[in-house]
């Protein structure tokens, strides 16, 4: 049997074996060829990192909750030959957010200037 780090692999078929103890008197049991390998890994090796080891600025930015101001909305609008269902006015103001997961499409919100969303 020979080990790497603390993955323990079957000398008789190179089949990966269970989790190692680090015990050297632990017997290992292949499930591929049925061999009895003895534990030759040290140790077994668990590696935890924290967010906060890897620091980001994107990561810093990110809230679970967008807060999106009057003034940044009225930028963003736009204007589409759309008639409002209220007066018949034949423009009216749009704009889009991202309020569901990315992989699904944008929520249109269209504004009349005589008050109607």
């Amino acid at each position: 049997m020979s080990a790497i780090g603390s993955l323990v692999f079957c000398t008789d078929c190179g089949n990966l074996l269970d989790t190692s103890t680090g015990n050297k008197n632990t017997v290992l049991l292949c499930d591929c060829c049925g061999a009895e390998n003895k534990d030759t890994a040290s140790k077994t090796i668990l590696t935890k990192t924290k967010p906060s080891s890897f620091p980001s600025l994107l990561r810093q930015k990110r809230s679970a909750i967008q807060q999106v101001d009057e003034s940044d909305r009225q930028n963003q609008d736009a204007v589409a030959q759309e008639t409002c269902t209220q007066c018949g006015r034949k423009e009216v103001r749009f704009y889009t957010l991202q309020l569901r997961s990315a992989d699904e499409g944008s929520t249109v919100f269209y504004t009349c200037e005589c008050g109607f969303k």
